[in-house]
């Protein structure tokens, strides 16, 4: 019996260590200002200030009111949840204005039927993603 116990205890702590920065969903930040910190309380040192609303960013875990996101740049930390949308944003990085559409190399009959997604935006703007298919929204 102990050693049965032992082996479900192994497998679970490998369960939880398989896919430690798997995304959970994608979300956005809510006001003008939100702080990213290295862990779950406000007490944490703050790692980055944002100042753009509606940034992107990558949930990876969750811990009571608080979220661990990642960047695009990858860089991690925590945020807590009051200081997050669930709006899905885009973000643009280049010089001027960019048309975002649903061009995955897919046959014009598999893009129309899978529908598209589009957004205007100007340099370093966030646009909200109104929809798209699944397998074209990631990261």
């Amino acid at each position: 019996m102990t050693r049965i116990a032992a082996i479900l205890w192994i497998l679970s702590v490998i369960g939880a260590e398989a896919a430690p920065n798997a995304v959970l969903r994608y979300v956005s930040q809510r006001p003008d200002k939100a702080y990213l910190r290295e862990g779950p309380t406000y007490a944490h040192k703050v790692l980055w200030v944002y100042r753009h609303r509606g940034y992107p960013f990558a949930v990876i875990g969750e811990f009571d009111t608080w979220r661990r996101v990642r960047t695009a740049d990858g860089t991690q930390g925590w945020m807590n949840a009051s200081m997050l949308s669930d709006q899905r944003t885009v973000l643009v990085t280049g010089k001027g204005r960019v048309r975002i559409t649903a061009d995955l190399g897919l046959s014009k009959a598999t893009f129309q039927a899978l529908g598209s997604f589009h957004a205007r935006t100007r340099d370093s703007r966030a646009p909200r993603l109104f929809s798209c298919p699944p397998h074209a929204c990631r990261q």
